[in-house]
């Protein structure tokens, strides 16, 4: 998520307006075809590090109740055209996101809140972006994955929620933030459904690199303004979406955690920024999921004894994908 490039440690001014056991399959689960993963080249980039109360699972922990290892012998190594490809991909999208975090430094300097509505205002696009793809295909009758719809939505409803806290925190007073937000937004839509049509791989990869981003931008401000932040009431509107009632959509896009799982408890301000950069590790942990195809479960989609869940056929690689499938063989009367 697009929050990620805070840089002052400066407190806003702006006023409040007022037990699992090892019968689920895991998440993780790869099939038997070979495919690509990106986290390979990604030794020499910066790692999400979590608090030790939230610590970074490389597996899922459905990996762990069952004790499956296999799905690492699937995976073959790239090739070295493969890797040339994925070194520019990620190359790419860490000269952008580095980009976009210069300007913003320079507009937002002083002004938290406004910074955090800004960039949570494009941080549910991505998602729409997807879904719009991911629709298209559909309707082309290349090849259906109803998870990643899932997923997806789950993850623009959890932004669009970390959006309302900010507005009612006071972030979008101004008329110009709004008018740059809606508009950067804009552009933003456009140019991750072209990046994702070309190959899904560097799209989730950007995503990650803003979700990683995101999570150290909120670590970072909780830590210098913690204090004065347990001091300020929560916002209504985070109360209703972390303790309410139906939290189906709030472990939907936690796609290394079991449902039910993680329950926050909403005191105060800084339970919420708390909680929201915990959100952001964990869209990162899903994004980084996302970059080997097909790669993603829906949490809800692993029912006792529903052998249904093992069978995987392959998605499409990008547009060029799809169209070279779709003439040799008919996906959608495979995939689910």
């Amino acid at each position: 998520m697009a929050a990620a490039m805070l840089s002052s440690p400066l407190f806003p001014t702006t006023h409040l307006n007022k037990p699992l056991t090892s019968q689920f399959r895991p998440l993780s689960f790869r099939p038997s075809f070979s495919r690509i993963r990106a986290s390979l080249l990604q030794d020499k980039e910066d790692k999400v590090i979590l608090q030790d109360s939230f610590p970074s699972k490389t597996n899922s922990p459905l990996d762990s109740a069952t004790g499956s290892s296999a799905s690492n012998d699937s995976v073959s190594s790239p090739s070295a055209w493969e890797k040339g490809v994925i070194k520019v991909e990620q190359s790419v999208n860490i000269f952008l996101t580095d980009s976009v975090i210069k300007i913003l430094d320079v507009l937002y300097r002083d002004r938290n809140y406004a910074r955090f509505f800004v960039l949570e205002t494009i941080a549910r696009v991505p998602y729409f972006a997807f879904m719009s793809i991911l629709h298209m295909y559909e309707s082309f009758g290349w090849w259906r994955r109803a998870d990643y719809l899932k997923v997806h939505f789950a993850e623009s409803w959890n932004e669009m929620h970390h959006l309302l806290i900010m507005e009612e925190l006071g972030g979008n007073a101004w008329w110009f933030d709004r008018f740059l937000a809606q508009h950067i937004a804009i552009f933003y839509y456009f140019m991750t459904a072209l990046m994702y049509a070309i190959s899904p791989r560097m799209a989730y990869h950007f995503s990650e690199c803003v979700e990683n981003h995101a999570f150290e931008t909120y670590d970072k401000f909780i830590k210098e303004q913690g204090e004065e932040l347990k001091k300020m009431p929560a916002p209504e509107v985070a109360v209703n979406y972390y303790t309410g009632d139906d939290l189906y959509l709030f472990d939907e896009f936690q796609t290394s955690r079991l449902p039910n799982t993680r329950r926050p408890t909403i005191e105060n301000l800084y339970d919420v920024f708390l909680n929201i950069r915990d959100d952001e590790a964990e869209h990162c942990k899903t994004m980084r999921a996302c970059q080997t195809d097909g790669n993603l479960r829906s949490p809800h989609s692993y029912a006792e004894d529903d052998e249904s869940v093992c069978t995987l056929d392959a998605g499409c690689e990008g547009i060029v994908d799809c169209i070279k499938k779709s003439v040799t063989s008919n996906p959608a009367a495979k995939v689910k």
